[in-house]
């Protein structure tokens, strides 16, 4: 009790103290010692024992987030850049089209990186006094940049690794020795405005949910649904911009690709803006391992008396093609991190407001 005082004194109702007691890690189990069933029913006597001045104002509930224009506009920008980037790779040749790739993907990355720093993409928890329970510092960038690299480049890579290639470096086109698919980048930079806006939905919801649920249990009730329709709600807007983008690009759709590394970024995105970075650092990290490992094998192969070592990759393309690889290991990856979402978003701690600086 005298541990969170300033918890109890603060807060508006108990399931605001029950949000910070599961923050500190405070359990069911934990609550038992105390001869109470639940984590909720030690908040409501911790909330009905602090002592309050009546002339002081509580504090008032959490402010739902609004619209920002800038974050808006910002969410916009990957996707017009790249769209510009991805005009001028088709309007040039030689030089000009490396120059032009070079500055579009230079572009898009720092668009990107704007984009994520404000917003409801940003990181949510920056002015937190400490970690959260499963928030840990990792670098998913490099892996992040492997993952769609290996979108645009990858396939073709693959596809000509197996048949004894490549001959000769890309040529930014679709048809080179080196094929190039535009699609799935400008899928994934258009569908930046939809991550944001479907993450500012769930945020919103999310907060309603906060102030209206008496539980810690409805609260988990609640969200878990309105998470997995935010997640639904992205991935239909992803799977009409690819549709677009192929259409018009003349380019296979990849849908099962695309997807699922949509999905990966996304809920790896979600769950870093709640401040649990541990989980999609290493998720992230595998997925790009284990693409690096299916090509790597490839080339291997080609040494004297490893041929055995591609003969599961070869497998898999001649079944399904070259875009299975990054479908199976980015779908696996996804689903993983969905199942860690829906642990982890739907604690009321992951939504509390920020305590403040001491």
């Amino acid at each position: 009790m005298h541990r969170h005082r300033e918890l109890c004194e603060r807060a508006v109702d108990p399931l605001e103290i029950a949000a910070g007691l599961e923050a500190h890690g405070i359990t069911d189990r934990t609550a038992a010692r105390f001869r109470h069933r639940d984590v909720f029913s030690l908040a409501e006597e911790m909330y009905a024992r602090v002592s309050r001045d009546g002339d002081t104002p509580l504090p008032a509930p959490p402010v739902t987030p609004r619209v920002r224009a800038g974050w808006a506009i910002l969410s916009l920008l990957p996707g017009a850049l790249c769209a510009a980037a991805v005009t001028a790779v088709h309007l040039t040749h030689g030089q000009s089209r490396l120059l032009a790739a070079t500055a579009g993907a230079l572009a898009v990355a720092l668009a990107l990186r704007a984009a994520l720093r404000r917003g409801p993409l940003g990181r949510t928890d920056a002015d937190r006094p400490g970690a959260r329970p499963g928030a840990a510092s990792g670098r998913t960038a490099p892996w992040t940049v492997w993952l769609i690299a290996y979108s645009v480049l990858g396939n073709g890579l693959l596809d000509s690794a197996l048949a004894g290639g490549p001959d000769a470096l890309p040529t930014g086109t679709a048809d080179g020795p080196w094929p190039l698919t535009a699609a799935p980048v400008l899928a994934l930079a258009l569908a930046c405005a939809p991550a944001v806006w479907t993450a500012h939905l769930f945020t919103v919801r999310t907060r309603r949910r906060l102030g209206a649920s008496r539980g810690l249990e409805d609260f988990a009730a609640a969200v878990r649904p309105l998470l997995l329709g935010t997640f639904a709600l992205f991935l239909g807007a992803l799977a009409g911009l690819l549709t677009l983008c192929a259409a018009l690009l003349d380019e296979p759709a990849a849908l099962a690709q695309v997807l699922a590394l949509g999905s990966l970024l996304f809920l790896a995105r979600l769950l870093t803006t709640h401040g649990f970075t541990y989980a999609p650092a290493v998720v992230l990290t595998a997925a790009a391992t284990v693409e690096a490992a299916a090509l790597a094998t490839v080339f291997a192969a080609r040494l004297p008396g490893l041929g055995f070592l591609a003969t599961p990759v070869e497998t898999l393309v001649t079944t399904w093609g070259a875009g299975s690889v990054p479908a199976l290991t980015c779908g696996v990856a996804a689903l993983t991190l969905l199942i860690h979402a829906t642990r982890k978003l739907t604690r009321a701690s992951a939504h509390a407001p920020p305590e403040p600086a001491q």
